[in-house]
Formats: structure tokens, C-alpha cells, sequence
């Protein structure tokens, strides 16, 4: 194929201009980040894990000994230009193992561009373009984000407006191939206000929308508004949501949800300590059978320390789903962890985990609302061992 000496001329203006501005930047140290958890986990029964139908609060009875395998791993490079503006670059892929016989594929979850230093009255903002995690509250017991909107689209993080910083953003759910699903949403966040000496807020407000192409089209927009409390290092979440849960993407007429949870931990000793976890999650919804329930869980995690490599772990929780106008599901659990870390404290890692999981769930109620009939309940008993990192 022939190219004409104006293409030609083109390309290389652009190449020139490409290689001349890259000549200008100073990069930046290149960074491999991530987490993962592998292993394997026995069970004999086949009841693999321990959870009550129809939970809304995560992995309500605890996640210890009573998790699958994953992983996401980023790979980012820094940039900062001869105008002082500070650039990087991510690409995040993903793998997460959803059952026994659904390994899950190796996806995209992140891939997006961000600068700081743009504006010199908010040297910290950050504006940044492209698919990214985005306002995902997580709590760690049960593993749950209590928002949750990843997705693609644009925003801005950290405007100082003086005494507290602002985010904002619109995104989409990400549906097939690199599009949208035709679910939105315009997402808000007010963080780090200081009330008093070691005690902060964070605020978030959320509206969900959905274009044509949408399932949920003739759905009725959704909102979020949410609370996060921070006391002397232990944390109050609270989050009301209407025509959704913890995410406005994903919209259901006329459900209304409640959603608290206090989190915390306790010095026990020199070596030894609890974290723990109380959450109520209610659901009210146009289907009195299936939506209206409510989920009361707790979780304790004791821990003791040996020495700076060894310690033992022992996690007990309880989660209660009472369906207003049907009966009760219910699962209790405890793991018993003896871990190797690279230090002492609770959230050092890697660490590797040897575990033994007991539990029952007793789960009298379908997922539609229904009474399950002859024997509802599940014994599991598990051992396994499993690595975890983040880096």
C-alpha cells in the first residue's frame, strides 16, 4: 500500500511531536501493585463455606477460613512534566475463582490515566479519565463494600474546599467488551471533615440513572446517601439507599434499604487482640416475600502474637436473615488460624494461613420467599491453607 507524501508527512509530524514531548518528561519509578489470596480449602461434605441464605452484609459470618481465591494485579507508571504536572498511568487485571466450578476469567478491572498539580490554587486535585475501582467503602470481617460503583468514566478527587476535601465523579457500569451497560452514576463524597480531636466524617451522596440501552430503562432512578463516622480509630458506617442496595447501578423499584455497622478492635495485651464487627442491613421492598428481611451479624476475631513471625487467629461469627413474612435463616462459624507473617500486627503481610473451619447454617427460607422443606440444615467442617498479600 502507498502512502501519499501528505500521510507521510503527517505521521512523522506526529512522531516527532510524540518523541518530543516524551523527551521532556521526567518518569517516574514504575510500580507492581496488587492483592491476592490462593490456597486450597477441604471439605468433605461438599458444603464448602458457611453462610444464611439470603444475607445482605457480606460474608456475614465472618470471612476467615471461609473464603475463595483471587486476585487483582496493577501495573502503574508515574509521569511529571516540565509544567510540574504529575501524571500516572494503571492497568489493573483480575481473577477471581466464584465457585468450585466457575474459575472465573482473567478481566480488565482497571485501565485509566490521572494528573495532580493542574490548577495552582488546588495543587492536590486529582482529575483522572478512564475505568477504575471507584467509591468503594470496604469493611474488612466480612469482606463487604456497603457502596460500591466501579466502573468507567471521569471525576475529580481532593478539591480542598478548607476544612474538608470534595470528590466527584460520573461513571458507568461496564457491560460488554469496553461498554457501558447503560447504568450511571453521579457519585459525591465530602471527606476527612474534622468534628473534634481523633474523631472525623465522611459524606456520600449518590443518584443512579440508566439510558435506553439499559434492562433497567423504565426502572425508576435510585439514590444513596451514606456515613462514615471514624471515632478513635473504630469506625460507625451508616447508608440509606431507595430503588437500590450498596450500589445505584443496580436498581430495584421501590426497595428501600437500611444499612449500619460499627467496627472496631481492643488491645488485649502486649501481643494480644480483638477486632470485631457488628452490622445491621434491612431491606423493604414491593416483594413482601423475597425483599423485606433483615440481616443481624457479628463477628469477633481474638488474635495473639508469639513472636514477629508466628501467631494464632481464632474467628467466631453469627448471621440472623429474619424475613418479615416468612421464617428465619441462620449460620453460625468459627476458624481456628495458626498464620507465618512477615511482622506481628494484625494487617502485616504476606502471611501464610493453616485453618480449621467448623459451622452450620440452618436455612429454612428459599430465595424467593418460600419455606424450604425436609432438611434445612448445612454442616461444614473444612481445613485449609491459604497466602495473602497486598503490595
Amino acid at each position: 500500500m502507498k502512502l501519499s507524501n501528505l500521510t507521510l508527512a503527517c505521521l512523522l509530524a506526529t512522531s516527532t511531536l510524540s518523541v518530543s514531548n516524551f523527551a521532556m518528561a521526567e518518569t517516574d519509578d514504575f510500580a507492581f501493585t496488587g492483592y491476592a489470596r490462593y490456597g486450597f480449602h477441604y471439605a468433605d461434605n461438599g458444603n464448602d463455606y458457611v453462610f444464611a441464605d439470603g444475607q445482605l452484609a457480606g460474608n456475614a459470618a465472618g470471612r476467615l477460613g471461609n473464603e475463595s481465591n483471587g486476585g487483582e494485579f496493577q501495573f502503574s507508571k508515574g509521569f511529571t512534566g516540565v509544567n510540574d504536572t504529575k501524571w500516572d498511568v494503571a492497568v489493573m487485571l483480575e481473577n477471581w475463582w466464584k465457585s468450585p466450578t466457575d474459575y472465573g476469567d482473567v478481566a480488565l478491572k482497571k485501565f485509566y490515566a490521572g494528573v495532580s498539580n493542574v490548577f495552582a490554587s488546588q495543587p492536590n486535585a486529582y482529575i483522572w479519565a478512564g475505568r477504575d475501582f471507584h467509591q468503594r467503602p470496604q469493611q474488612g470481617l466480612n469482606d463487604y463494600f456497603f457502596m460500591t460503583h466501579d466502573g468507567q468514566g471521569a471525576g475529580i478527587k481532593n478539591l480542598d474546599l478548607g476544612g474538608a476535601q470534595f470528590n466527584v465523579a460520573f461513571v458507568g457500569q461496564t457491560g460488554e467488551g469496553t461498554g457501558d451497560s447503560g447504568n450511571y452514576a453521579l457519585t459525591t463524597k465530602l471527606h476527612d471533615i474534622t468534628l473534634a480531636e481523633n474523631i472525623s466524617l465522611d459524606i456520600y451522596a449518590n443518584y443512579g440513572l440508566s439510558s435506553d440501552k439499559s434492562p433497567d430503562a423504565d426502572k425508576d432512578n435510585a439514590y444513596q446517601v451514606g456515613t462514615v463516622f471514624n471515632i478513635y480509630g473504630k469506625k460507625l458506617s451508616l447508608r440509606y439507599a431507595e430503588n437500590a442496595d450498596n450500589s445505584v447501578y443496580n436498581k430495584t423499584d421501590d426497595l428501600k434499604t437500611i444499612y449500619a455497622s460499627f467496627e472496631g478492635g481492643v488491645s488485649l495485651g502486649q501481643n494480644t487482640s480483638m477486632d470485631y464487627q457488628l452490622a445491621y442491613h434491612n431491606n423493604n421492598g414491593a416483594d413482601d416475600l423475597a425483599d423485606d428481611r433483615t440481616n443481624y451479624s457479628v463477628i469477633v476475631r481474638p488474635m495473639h502474637a508469639w513472636n514477629d513471625i508466628h501467631s494464632t487467629w481464632l474467628e467466631a461469627g453469627y448471621s440472623l436473615v429474619d424475613y418479615d413474612n416468612a421464617d428465619e435463616n441462620s449460620a453460625w462459624k468459627v476458624t481456628l488460624s495458626q498464620n507465618i507473617s512477615i511482622g506481628k500486627n494484625a494487617w502485616d503481610r504476606p502471611m501464610l494461613r493453616f485453618y480449621a473451619t467448623v459451622g452450620e447454617a440452618d436455612n429454612k427460607v428459599a430465595g424467593d420467599g418460600s419455606l424450604n422443606t425436609g432438611d434445612t440444615t448445612r454442616d461444614t467442617f473444612a481445613v485449609g491453607a491459604m497466602w495473602e498479600a497486598w503490595w
